[in-house]
C-alpha cells in the first residue's frame, strides 16, 4: 500500500478503539489486559527483526505499541491517551519524511544521506524516539507506564515490558547500523543530479519532529495533567 495509506492505518484507525478502552476502562479486566499486552509486545518485537521493508518495520511497531496503550488502559486512562498522542506525532513525522523521499526499503534510506542529511537525521531520531531511548521524547511514555506498574504492585510486569522494547529497540538500532555504517563508499553523483520543485507539503516535519524528540523535559508537567 501506499505510504499515505499506511500512515492512516497506524496513526488514525487507532483512535478509535483506544476512545472505547477509555470510556469502558473501569470495567475492564486486568488479566486480559496483562495477556493482550504481552502477546502485543513479543509479536511486534520479534516480527520486526527480520524485515527490510520500512512499512512492515512500523506495521510490527504499531502492534508492539498497542501493547504498552492496552497495559495501562485500567490504570490510568489518561496515560493513555497521552501514549496514543506521542505515538501518532512521532509516527505520522517518520512517515512524511519516507512519503518526502519516495523512502519505502531500509537500503534506500542509505541513498538517503546524498539527497538529504538533515532528513536523514529525522528518520533517525524518529526511529529511537519510536524504540523509547532517552532522552528522546518516545521514553517518556515507556517511563510513566513503567512508574505506574510499580506503584500499582506489578514489578514483573514491569520487567517483561521493558524487556519487550528491548526488541522494537534493537531493530530500529539495526535499521540505522545498515543505513548509515554499513553504507557502501560512493563519489556523491546524485548530488549533481537536477534538483525538481518539490511538490509534497514539508511544513509539518519539522514541527513534528521537533515534538517526537525534545519533548521529554516537558514531562513533569505532563505528569501532573495525567
Amino acid at each position: 500500500i501506499p505510504l499515505s495509506s499506511g500512515m492512516i492505518l497506524l496513526t488514525w484507525q487507532k483512535i478509535a478503539p483506544t476512545a472505547l478502552l477509555y470510556q469502558i476502562s473501569p470495567s475492564l479486566n486486568m488479566e486480559i489486559l496483562i495477556m493482550l499486552a504481552i502477546l502485543s509486545t513479543m509479536v511486534g518485537g520479534w516480527g520486526g527483526l527480520n524485515q527490510t521493508q520500512m512499512r512492515k518495520v512500523l506495521a510490527y511497531s504499531s502492534i508492539a505499541h498497542m501493547g504498552w496503550t492496552v497495559i495501562i488502559a485500567m490504570i490510568n486512562p489518561n496515560l493513555m491517551i497521552l501514549s496514543l498522542m506521542i505515538y501518532i506525532m512521532t509516527t505520522l513525522a517518520l512517515f512524511m519524511t519516507l512519503n518526502l523521499s519516495s523512502t519505502t526499503k531500509i537500503k534506500s534510506i542509505s541513498n538517503l544521506w546524498n539527497k538529504s542529511t538533515p532528513m536523514t537525521m529525522i528518520v533517525f531520531l524518529t526511529l529511537l524516539s519510536l524504540g523509547g531511548l532517552p532522552p528522546l521524547t518516545g521514553f517518556m511514555p515507556k517511563w510513566l507506564i513503567l512508574q505506574e506498574l510499580i506503584i500499582n504492585n506489578n514489578p514483573t510486569m514491569a520487567i517483561v515490558m521493558a524487556l519487550s522494547a528491548l526488541l522494537s529497540l534493537f531493530f530500529y538500532m539495526r535499521i540505522i547500523y545498515v543505513s548509515s555504517l554499513t553504507m557502501f563508499p560512493t563519489n556523491n553523483n546524485l548530488k549533481l543530479h537536477w534538483f525538481f520543485t518539490q511538490m509534497k507539503t514539508t511544513n509539518l516535519i519539522p514541527i513534528l519532529a521537533t515534538i517526537s524528540s525534545m519533548l521529554l523535559p516537558l514531562s513533569p508537567i505532563l505528569i501532573t495533567m495525567t
